[in-house]
């Protein structure tokens, strides 16, 4: 049975749905591949996520490929350039990004709050968070 077989046997979409974003990076490769011109390279995806190894980086770009959310394209030069960027089916999951993010921002204020009485929480987080000054750092359109 395929990896993507399995996909399919699962009850609940809900766990389909996390079968294919879920784990620590995929939702943060989906999230950084809807900035900017929404295509990125394998390096500026790497200096964006500096925790995530090379090899996993590549493991989870395959999985993201291999299940239609992203579009690996190669251009034929020397060095090699790879460009990776959302296909039409993986652009539906920017609505999902941009609440994750919405819900993650006030989780964090709401644990700033509880930790430091208050002072100045959306702010503060914000600042941590390198976030822009209105919450949408992404597009859902």
């Amino acid at each position: 049975m395929t990896q993507t077989d399995e996909k399919l046997l699962h009850g609940c979409p809900v766990e389909a749905t996390l079968s294919v974003i879920g784990g620590k990076w995929k939702g943060m490769i989906i999230y950084h591949m809807t900035m900017d011109t929404g295509v990125i390279r394998y390096n500026e995806m790497q200096r964006r996520l500096p925790k995530i190894t090379p090899r996993m980086l590549t493991k989870q770009l395959r999985e993201l490929e291999e299940d239609g959310v992203i579009h690996r394209e190669v251009y034929a030069q020397v060095p090699p350039k790879v460009e990776y960027s959302l296909t039409e089916f993986g652009r539906s999951l920017i609505p999902i990004v941009v609440q994750m993010e919405k819900w993650g921002i006030k989780f964090l204020e709401k644990m700033f709050d509880e930790n430091n009485t208050g002072q100045g929480s959306s702010k503060r987080v914000r600042q941590m968070l390198s976030c822009p000054p209105d919450s949408d750092t992404v597009s859902a359109d």
